[in-house]
């Protein structure tokens, strides 16, 4: 790009399956990893009896687990890196792991098994599956260490919605999970590492948005922000530690396809204190106390109709 990055891609792409939304049509050297949505087995990594592997622009039919296959391609990527240490880099690691289907190796599974022999099964491989990609990022880390690239490279660390209650995942102490805009759906683990360790075990009340780290990444690359986005760069908290100015409001919406919704859309605004939302297109809004009430239990609409007619403007 402009800025002189090698910009690499591992994992999910989902963001279409041919030209000209592909990752290496929408500004992306070099890219490893499944095109579609998800994968039904992690070991064939087949979807619907397809393939959507690809090396840059070709079918790709590589072996192992998924989470596994991710990481060594990263790490080949750090050691490129390593031996072209004149020009920055940006890699975008996203693995499919922990999503359905919850398939951990064996031995990750009979690790667990031995640990608590009366954990309910479903939740057992949850744990397994989990700590089997937390020690393939621990790996990746490093090696990081290993090229000596640690001191000149931030790393994040996210997900993209909260974990799903019917495949015996947790999200507590927040309410619900997937596909909801209580909290348990909304709130998801954020990580992030500046080089040096000034910031090193510290946390933060402010709340974001996952696209937060497109901004961020551009202020610290010294590229020039979108003036189209609504991302706010996370630089001053993480230089020193001063909140981003002025108040937010966080928007969500999600849309369903071929059910019962026919493509209506549900949507939450969160500002401050009060989030105004609704879990499905056909139920009556409903407004949320969630610095008095952050278990999300009561509606309390009709005791503020002026902040609810609010934020529905």
């Amino acid at each position: 790009g402009e800025t002189g990055y090698d910009t690499a891609i591992v994992g999910k792409w989902h963001l279409g399956l041919t030209s000209t939304n592909t990752p290496l049509d929408r500004g992306f050297d070099f890219f490893h990893g499944i095109l579609g949505d998800m994968m039904d087995d992690y070991y064939t990594h087949l979807r619907g009896g397809q393939n959507f592997m690809r090396l840059d622009r070709q079918t790709n039919k590589p072996t192992g687990h998924a989470t596994e296959l991710f990481t060594q391609r990263s790490v080949d990527n750090l050691q490129q890196r390593k031996q072209d240490s004149d020009r920055p880099f940006f890699l975008y690691l996203a693995y499919n792991a922990p999503h359905f289907p919850i398939q951990p190796p064996q031995e990750w599974l009979e690790r667990t098994r031995q640990r608590f022999p009366n954990m309910d099964g479903k939740r057992a491989a949850n744990v397994a599956f989990v700590e089997h990609l937390d020690d393939q990022i621990g790996l990746l880390l490093q090696h990081l260490d290993s090229t000596g690239l640690r001191n000149s490279t931030v790393v994040a660390f996210t997900s993209d919605n909260g974990g799903s209650l019917r495949h015996a995942q947790r999200n507590l102490p927040w309410r619900d999970g997937k596909q909801s805009h209580y909290d348990g759906g909304l709130c998801v683990p954020f990580l992030i590492r500046m080089p040096g360790q000034r910031s090193a075990g510290q946390t933060t009340d402010y709340a974001g948005l996952t696209f937060d780290l497109f901004a961020t990444f551009l202020e610290l690359a010294g590229a020039k922000r979108d003036p189209e986005s609504d991302a706010v760069s996370l630089a001053p908290l993480l230089k020193s530690n001063a909140m981003p100015a002025g108040d937010r409001e966080l928007y969500f919406v999600r849309r369903e396809g071929n059910n019962r919704y026919v493509g209506q859309a549900y949507h939450a605004l969160v500002r401050g204190r009060w989030k105004l939302m609704h879990n499905d297109p056909l139920s009556p809004l409903q407004l949320l106390d969630l610095e008095s009430d952050p278990g999300e239990t009561t509606n309390v609409i009709s005791k503020h109709p002026m902040i609810a007619n609010d934020l529905k403007r």
